[in-house]
């Protein structure tokens, strides 16, 4: 195999890389905060709350995230909403992904015994207080498995944004391809070796994080 195209395009290599890492943690960052909320809407007492959490993760969860990113990318400019392009592609991954945070938490939240929850409700603690003191950080530490499994999907699923053009590591594949024609497989595990280090990287977080609350918890 021939690797001898990294003389000349690691500076691109590096810089698509660096948005593919800008992307995913802008995504994952909104997926993060509204699927939690998501989730606590979900498990509400109040019906009109479980019903728009339901709704959103019915719509999101089936719904493709590259006609998301269309419609991020020309619907909301259309209407006069432009966060710019990266924010825009950004967007539609978090609130993709933003469903099966959701989801995830939500088992997470199930997992917790329901008499904790009741002893805060006896204690007069209201419904918001009562997950975010004492439901939520409990079911974080038992999905930490599953959440890695869904930003582990983010990390790869950022590389549907070079269909509208961001320079990521999967839009300088397309180039290197059609530039270095007789080094095919050397860029193929390239750019595969470089999702696999974002990969990596969020299984080593997640075992750590499990690791330690592990010992927390006992």
């Amino acid at each position: 195999m021939d690797f001898s195209f990294l003389q000349d395009s690691w500076e691109l290599l590096l810089k698509g890389f660096w948005v593919t890492l800008r992307v995913f943690f802008a995504s994952g960052l909104i997926a993060l905060v509204l699927g939690t909320f998501v989730a606590v809407a979900r498990v509400s007492p109040v019906p009109a709350m479980r019903a728009v959490g339901t709704a959103y993760v019915t719509l999101f969860r089936n719904t493709p995230l590259l006609l998301l990113l269309f419609i991020t990318y020309y619907g909301l400019p259309a209407m006069g909403i432009d966060f710019g392009f990266f924010w825009n592609v950004s967007l539609a991954a978090g609130l993709y992904t933003a469903a099966f945070v959701c989801e995830a938490l939500r088992s997470g939240i199930n997992g917790v015994p329901l008499g904790q929850a009741e002893a805060a409700r006896a204690v007069g603690m209201p419904f918001s207080m009562t997950m975010t003191q004492v439901i939520l950080p409990q079911a974080f530490r038992l999905v930490v498995p599953p959440m890695a499994s869904v930003f582990i999907a983010l990390a790869k699923n950022t590389s549907l944004v070079a269909a509208l053009g961001l320079a990521d590591i999967a839009f300088r594949l397309q180039g290197l391809m059609r530039d270095y024609p007789s080094s095919r497989t050397a860029v193929f595990l390239t750019i595969a070796a470089m999702y696999i280090i974002i990969v990596a990287a969020i299984s080593l977080v997640a075992s750590w994080a499990e690791r330690r609350w592990k010992v927390e918890s006992r």
